[in-house]
């Protein structure tokens, strides 16, 4: 019901402004000024710490939790991909949101996405949980990956593993 009303106010306003002389100013919409009241500009200092954080590896990770005790189902999953990918895990990070709050929210603005977690491979955000999933499933992750050099080659094992 909100969607049709949000939806037949905007084509109202569309309609009114072409019998409406050029010169009348338009007011914004409310429901717009409530989005932009919403977007939270972030301090140069968090955008210079998430530009040194993306930086820090060539696959990072934002998310909830630690790769070892994800608190949430979707960095759970992603973790998951990037592991069953094979990435090596001297060339990861993962950076846990719930410890920082401007982390948390100063990322979603950076990325202009909004949900966590959130992947970036070579400084370059891919996106979050769906499209990890999305890509791992149609191969796309598997190339990107491998054209990174990102991922453990075979034979080689990663610092700290073991052959069984």
């Amino acid at each position: 019901m909100l969607s049709r009303t949000v939806f037949s106010r905007a084509v109202r306003q569309t309609a009114f402004s072409a019998i409406r002389p050029a010169a009348t100013p338009v007011a914004p919409s409310p429901f717009l000024l409530s989005l932009a009241a919403q977007r939270r500009l972030i301090s140069d200092a968090v955008r210079q710490a998430i530009d040194k954080a993306v930086a820090s590896a060539p696959v990072v990770l934002f998310m909830k939790g630690t790769p070892e005790t994800p608190q949430c189902g979707f960095s759970r999953a992603s973790i998951q991909v990037l592991g069953l990918q094979g990435v090596n895990p001297e060339k990861f990070a993962a950076y846990n949101v719930l410890e920082d709050q401007e982390l948390r929210h100063g990322i979603k603005e950076y990325s202009d996405w909004p949900t966590i977690p959130q992947l970036y491979v070579d400084k370059e955000f891919v996106g979050g949980c769906d499209i990890i999933i999305s890509m791992h499933q149609n191969g796309e992750l598997a190339k990107l990956l491998e054209e990174k050099g990102v991922l453990v080659k075979e034979g080689e094992q990663a610092e700290g593993e073991t052959k069984e």
